[in-house]
């Protein structure tokens, strides 16, 4: 996930930080890679603290451009790296905004579209969730279909709007982080899910 997310950033910041009169050339490189850490970072932070649902819901989104700064996975995940960037390099607070504003909605596309598209190996849902929620970014194997419930299945079929975060949290909301549930009822168990059995009747199997 890590080359992935670099390769994106670096695509996205030819102007904003390799042109930018405010970062020395010297530096291009380290304030891009604190970009790759607040975006690995504030991921992390959200599915380990059980929002899985929020990020498959970013992965499989339609939203483009702009826009996605509204999501606020991406907003905290912005606000991070502006002070991240702010700390780090002396800017000020404006320009790491907009620094911020003009790299990271192309990086968040450009990754929603790899992870989305089924006829691209280089990362999808069950590397990229596997990797979040074993506390690691790093490779394409995760731990997240190795547990039984394949991410992927769900992932395109959101994203190709068969699927909604309604039908998803019918189906399983705790395993998804829902905060809606009380403590009356057990959280189910997440290894051995059977997720054929589980969509079998909205895919028309």
């Amino acid at each position: 996930m890590l080359d992935q997310l670099m390769g994106l950033i670096q695509d996205n910041s030819q102007q904003a930080i390799v042109q930018n009169p405010e970062i020395p050339n010297s530096q291009n490189t380290e304030v891009m890679q604190t970009l790759l850490g607040s975006i690995t970072g504030g991921l992390q932070q959200q599915a380990q603290a059980g929002n899985v649902q929020g990020i498959m819901g970013l992965l499989s989104s339609k939203e483009t451009g702009g826009g996605l700064m509204n999501n606020p996975i991406v907003a905290s995940i912005a606000s991070n790296a502006i002070s991240a960037i702010t700390q780090k390099f002396g800017l000020s607070n404006g320009a790491a905004g907009g620094l911020v504003a003009s790299v990271l909605p192309g990086v968040i596309g450009g990754l929603i579209s790899k992870v989305s598209n089924p006829g691209d190996s280089s990362i999808d849902f069950n590397s990229m969730l596997g990797g979040l929620l074993g506390g690691g970014a790093t490779s394409n194997t995760g731990s997240a279909a190795n547990s039984g419930f394949d991410f992927n299945q769900i992932g395109y079929a959101m994203a190709d709007g068969k699927l909604d975060m309604n039908d998803i949290m019918n189906i399983g909301g705790s395993f998804f982080g829902s905060n809606s549930n009380t403590n009356s009822q057990p959280e189910p168990k997440k290894e051995g899910l059977d997720l054929g059995g589980l969509l079998g009747g909205l895919f028309g199997k």
